[in-house]
């Protein structure tokens, strides 16, 4: 895996007119795609001043890559297994204030868009406007502005930024804290009481008084329910049959076969 490497100071190609060294911006992919994590790197090496400095496949891996290479861009898949990428944004972000977080996802509902902003991300992306818009993107977060797609753009401006305060507050999730929040996805995930306690490095006891706890809070009475929460709130994801449909518009030699 490739790490987040400055460029040479003493490069020649890399000098502005003014005389200024320039580096290279270091961007950080997590999807657990392979493919699609191929056509996103192939997609920013078209471009001679952005750089991959590292790829992860799931949310915890992308936390933790983010906390030791410092990116100036996280680009993070919304469904990713062990740590979605909001939640993964939110941890990011809390050590790294400095890095901006774009998020892909599959869909653009309001819900999802609520979800996108209030985790601190600075960009959101359909996939299916990935080899479209990227770019445009990373471009748009390198200089501390915020990308949406028109779509999405009208509806914040329409709806979530409009909500009144009454409303919007009818709108947000229970309070969970955001161990209970990583217990929630891992749960939903399929994995059992021991597997969740083992992966956070928490006792079973204390990941049952966390089961038990977000149960209570979001009067669920079964795991079917929790799963049922977890989509819904875009925990978890229910795989689409074409993760990224738009990769077909990178040059085909581009993309070393699965």
């Amino acid at each position: 895996m490739s790490q987040c490497q400055r460029v040479n100071p003493t490069g020649d190609s890399f000098r502005a007119s003014k005389g200024f060294i320039m580096n290279k911006l270091r961007i950080l992919i997590a999807d657990d795609h392979e493919i699609v994590r191929r056509g996103l790197v192939s997609l920013i090496k078209s471009q001679p001043a952005w750089e991959v400095c590292a790829e992860a496949d799931n949310g915890r891996q992308a936390v933790d890559l983010a906390n030791q290479l410092k990116p100036d861009i996280a680009i993070l898949d919304i469904g990713m297994p062990t740590l979605n990428g909001l939640e993964a944004t939110r941890q990011i972000l809390c050590d790294n204030p400095q890095t901006r977080v774009l998020i892909l996802t599959i869909t653009d509902t309001d819900q999802a868009v609520r979800a996108v902003l209030d985790a601190g991300a600075r960009g959101f992306l359909l996939k299916s406007d990935a080899a479209r818009d990227l770019v445009s993107a990373i471009d748009t977060l390198q200089y501390n502005k915020t990308f949406f797609t028109a779509r999405v753009a009208e509806m914040v401006l329409s709806g979530y930024r409009g909500t009144s305060g009454a409303t919007k507050k009818n709108l947000l999730l229970p309070s969970l804290t955001p161990r209970e929040r990583e217990v929630v996805q891992l749960l939903a995930e399929g994995r059992s009481t021991k597997e969740v306690a083992s992966q956070l490095r928490l006792s079973a006891k204390t990941t049952e008084t966390h089961r038990s706890n977000i149960m209570r809070k979001l009067g669920l009475h079964s795991v079917s329910e929790l799963v049922l929460y977890a989509v819904r709130n875009n925990i978890v994801q229910v795989a689409a049959a074409a993760p990224f449909s738009t990769i077909e518009t990178v040059p085909s030699g581009d993309i070393p076969p699965a």
